[in-house]
């Protein structure tokens, strides 16, 4: 048994071969399967503990973001009352009403 494993080899097919990860620039990605944490965010997920397998910048490398496998992605976890509560203290002012652009104030001078 140890004789057959000798010829087999685990083979990663995001690893360029020298152990760092494989690095995409901006557009040029083109797997279906990877996704930014705010492209799993918006499809409802979280890495979920994951390492990134690649990294796709822009401008020139001075802009990066980590790539993470969708495969592998957890579901995002729920807002509870407690989570609500605290961004609410902490950002008051972004849960009031913002005005419309262009609308006319009523009060008089």
């Amino acid at each position: 048994m140890a004789d057959q494993d000798q010829g087999l080899v685990d083979a990663d097919p995001y690893d360029p071969g020298d152990g760092s990860l494989p690095v995409f620039r901006w557009k040029q990605a083109g797997h279906a399967n990877l996704a930014t944490r705010r492209q799993l965010r918006d499809m409802g997920l979280r890495p979920g503990g994951q390492e990134p397998v690649a990294r796709i910048e822009c401008r020139g490398g001075r802009r990066f973001a980590w790539l993470y496998r969708i495969d592998l992605s957890k579901p995002k976890l729920p807002m509870t009352l407690a989570k609500e509560a605290a961004l609410d203290m902490r950002w008051p002012s972004a849960r009031r009403a913002v005005p419309v652009a262009g609308a006319t104030s009523t009060a008089s001078r």
